[in-house]
């Protein structure tokens, strides 16, 4: 089907003779007027001198092409970004700028084109990390006061699930309740509607008449224009940065619309469809697998064939099968050779070229520029007696940005830098640099403008044209009607029609989809509340301490190899021994505790083990025999002194000079051993014994020092989950981009992570002065490996975002218990570091097979 525009009534320079249109319900003063507002990144001019007023109990669209300054605008209006100049006027009182915290107390919520959740948080965390105190209950009474705004919006997401376990469509949704849930004066939504499915769709449109009724005012971005007239009481359009006017979307025709859009005539959004019969290419039989059942289908050389239906019904996971990332049955051919699918490496060799949709997430890598990520699956094209040819790789790729018109300043600019429809055109050209035989296309043009849309429209057919197969997975019918030559319509994971021809039309398949779906709403629903209901009733409250791995299970292998032990040598769990045990899990648990918070931050800290030394050596000048307690106190306050400033430098060399936490503690790693050794070239100062007594003082065998270790992991889970600044720790490991966008100061978060760390490695420090009892510059230095270890055999993920203090101790108590049961068994000292070492890769292995299962549970 070929969509051709009529003669357009729109001048050349894209303007119509009444820029400027007054809505009937516009009534009193904009709550916002935004004045003068430019944006520059370096030499590209993002926004150059907008005007705007929004006002209340308006739906005001926004629109523009992929790359026109929307979501920049938005962001300036949000705070996330500062305005270059011009100035933002809310209710009344000018601001230069504005912050996250100070747009949302001035009312103003935003709903990201990209959903701004922390992957490794909870639904609830997310919620309660973003949403100010007093518009929330506590976070101890969250979950059905987030249930219920979820419920609002149609999701039936269970609170506390990890939001980073979730499809793109679910955190969409999660985004949009938040938004509401927020007692806003400005509603932003920026492509709300890309992901979702009509029925979502529907809901959410109706919220947001509710939300303008009441006074809200609205701003909506889309490239919908159906949406625009559907919503919109006005529009305006901004176009390479610039404003173009406001107009009445409801008096102009949609090639009107697209032509102000565009800047010029839009002559064809579907290309001409193939003449003649496929050759043969594709043939997938009886295809099985976890959300799928008995698929088969074909998809010729030169033909493009879609899949359709309601969202949830194997469809994505089908062409996620084809891509190698879900296992599957059944069997795979081309052109009569049979494909092993296991993993995304046997796809690309198979030559299957996959568009995922949640391109930010799957599709780019947003540090590498156009280049680099469009090079990416066709490396093999570029080499030269084994290196890659960068002038050939610069010169292919720099002619597929043009041909897809790309903008960005040049093909060395970072993809995290572009509009997302820009992003979706460089994951488009990868595929095509891949020369693939089959490209399978998951949303190709979700978030994309109508000028860009026509633009892979065509580019997918010239592929097909080429030789290449196509299979494209749309949630937009109108879209598989006039791009495809094929569709098959998928319910309850079967294909349950095939159409063609005249008969590939958005009725017909829309009519498969209710007719296969309509009578299973109800089981779905049932099976949706259940999900959300049976987990609370199963999950132990050491759960919430636990981050990988349940603290249960290290303790059951601590008793374990204690049993084996003692079955060897019945001395093992004797009081002295068992002290003994605990006396240097103690130390060491206070130094992974502090690696921990380091750790989640998605740092690490390697002065730690020299830091104890330094505490060791300072304590020597002070706690001698016959000190009065001035000297005694004295001592403590240096050591605390000492290890503040340790963190403090540690904290600014990362985020205050964009060191490497490698680098940098490697910096305060050799400075802190230098200065112990200046002040204790040799070994001299010896502990009074009374103050080693203290330190090493137990209740029969258990150290007190030790229970002080439970008390502080203990603590720290419950601040970690329940208080505002430990959550918003995990947010900055988890990702510090979304997490400075709602309103976390990463960098005094980081920081004051680093400073914690030192102050609990002191604690660390003072219990090596109860074990060593004299001065010595070269002790606790193996404090350092030992305790990312311990961190690892925990499960904590060395990316950031998340970690267990409880397990942590029990991963220190682990390795004290493999070390005392290597003594014992007179086992040499590198089978104690064979032991260490292989507990941690025991420990990673465990851990990704346990993701594994989780993510399949949640399929």
């Amino acid at each position: 089907m070929t969509i051709s525009a009529q003669p357009s009534r729109v001048p050349a320079d894209g303007t119509l003779p009444h820029p400027t249109h007054v809505p009937e319900n516009q009534q009193g003063e904009p709550y916002l007027k935004v004045r003068g507002v430019s944006r520059t990144f370096g030499p590209v001019t993002a926004l150059a001198d907008v005007d705007i007023d929004i006002y209340p109990g308006q739906v005001h669209a926004l629109l523009g092409e992929n790359g026109a300054g929307k979501s920049t605008l938005m962001s300036i209006i949000s705070g996330a970004l500062a305005p270059t100049s011009g100035s933002i006027v809310v209710a009344g009182e000018e601001k230069k700028s504005l912050t996250t915290a100070a747009a949302l107390r001035a009312g103003i919520a935003i709903v990201h084109q990209t959903p701004a959740l922390l992957p490794d948080l909870t639904v609830t965390e997310n919620l309660a990390l973003s949403i100010p105190s007093t518009l929330r209950p506590s976070i101890f009474e969250m979950d059905d006061w987030v249930a219920e705004k979820l419920t609002a919006v149609g999701s039936t997401v269970r609170p506390d699930t990890k939001c980073g376990d979730l499809p793109i469509a679910e955190r969409q949704l999660i985004e949009i309740a938040r938004a509401l849930a927020i007692d806003s004066r400005v509603l932003i939504l920026d492509e709300p509607t890309a992901p979702l499915v009509q029925d979502k769709v529907d809901l959410l449109f109706e919220r947001v008449r509710q939300v303008a009724a009441d006074g809200v005012a609205v701003v909506y971005i889309t490239h919908r224009i159906p949406e625009v007239r559907e919503l919109a009481d006005t529009m305006t359009i901004l176009r390479d940065g610039r404003m173009r006017g406001s107009y009445d979307p409801h008096r102009l025709s949609d090639d009107e619309i697209i032509s102000l859009i565009a800047g010029r005539d839009v002559d064809a959004v579907f290309p001409a469809k193939a003449a003649g019969p496929a050759e043969p290419g594709l043939s997938v039989e009886g295809l099985t697998g976890a959300k799928f059942h008995d698929v088969s289908f074909t998809v010729g050389r030169g033909e493009i064939v879609g899949l359709a239906g309601v969202a949830g019904n194997g469809q994505a996971d089908v062409v996620r099968a084809l891509a190698g990332l879900e296992p599957y049955t059944g069997t795979v051919t081309w052109e009569g050779e049979k494909l092993r699918l296991r993993h995304s490496a046997d796809a690309h060799r198979a030559g299957i070229a996959f568009m995922p949709a949640d391109r930010a997430g799957e599709g780019v890598v947003a540090d590498f520029s156009i280049r680099e990520n469009a090079a990416l699956g066709a490396l093999g094209r570029f080499l030269r007696f084994g290196l890659i040819d960068r002038s050939r790789e610069a010169r292919t790729t720099a002619e597929m940005s043009r041909a897809l018109e790309v903008k960005a300043p040049d093909d060395e600019t970072a993809v995290g830098t572009l509009s997302g429809g820009n992003q979706q055109k460089v994951v488009l050209a990868r595929a095509l640099l891949s020369q693939p035989n089959l490209i399978v296309a998951e949303e190709p043009t979700q978030g994309v403008d109508a000028g860009a849309r026509a633009e892979i429209y065509a580019q997918l057919r010239a592929a097909a044209d080429a030789g290449m197969a196509i299979l494209v997975l749309s949630s937009d019918a109108l879209e598989l009607e006039g791009l495809c030559d094929r569709v098959l319509v998928m319910s309850r994971g079967s294909v349950v029609e095939t159409l063609t021809g005249d008969d590939v039309t958005e009725h017909k398949m829309m009519h498969a989809m209710v007719s296969a779906t309509g009578h299973r709403a109800a089981g779905r629903a049932d099976t949706a509340d259940r999900s959300r209901k049976e987990p609370e009733e199963k999950r132990s409250p050491l759960r919430r301490f636990s981050g990988a791995f349940s603290p249960m299970v290290l303790f059951g292998a601590i008793v374990l190899l204690s049993l084996i032990a003692t079955i060897q040598n019945a001395r093992f769990l004797g009081e002295a021994n068992v002290s003994n045990i605990l006396l240097l899990a103690t130390a060491l648990g206070f130094v992974a505790l502090g690696q921990l918070l380091v750790v989640i931050t998605g740092g690490i800290d390697l002065s730690v083990g020299p830091l104890t030394g330094l505490i060791l050596v300072i304590t020597s000048f002070y706690w001698f025999d016959g000190a009065s307690a001035g000297t005694l106190v004295a001592g403590v306050l240096l050591a605390a002194a000492a290890a503040a400033v340790v963190g403090l430098v540690n904290g600014t060399l990362v985020r205050g000079l964009r060191f490497t936490a490698v680098a940098a503690t490697l910096v305060t790693y050799i400075a802190i051993q230098g200065v112990s050794l200046l002040l204790r070239p040799e070994i001299d100062g010896y502990i009074d014994f009374a103050i080693l007594d203290v330190i090493n003082y137990s209740i029969g065998p258990v150290p007190v020092a030790f229970l002080l270790a439970v008390a502080i992991a203990i603590g720290l889970g419950l601040l970690l989950r329940y208080w505002q600044p430990g959550i918003a720790l995990r947010a900055s490991g988890s990702d510090e981009t979304i997490a400075a966008r709602v309103g976390v100061p990463v960098g005094v978060v980081v920081g004051a992570a680093y400073v914690g760390c030192a102050l609990l490695t002191m604690l660390g420090g003072f219990m090596l002065v109860g074990q060593v009892g004299v001065g010595d510059p070269n002790q606790g230095i193996g404090f350092t490996l030992t305790s990312i270890t311990a961190v690892v055999v925990a499960g904590t993920l060395l990316r950031g975002g998340s970690g267990s203090p409880v397990a942590v101790l029990l991963g220190v108590l682990l390795l004290q218990v493999v070390l005392a049961m290597a003594n014992f068994l007179r086992l040499s000292t590198a089978w104690q570091y064979w032991l260490q070492g292989g507990i941690a890769i025991l420990a990673a292995i465990c851990y990704v097979a346990l993701q594994r299962r989780r993510s399949r549970l949640a399929d």
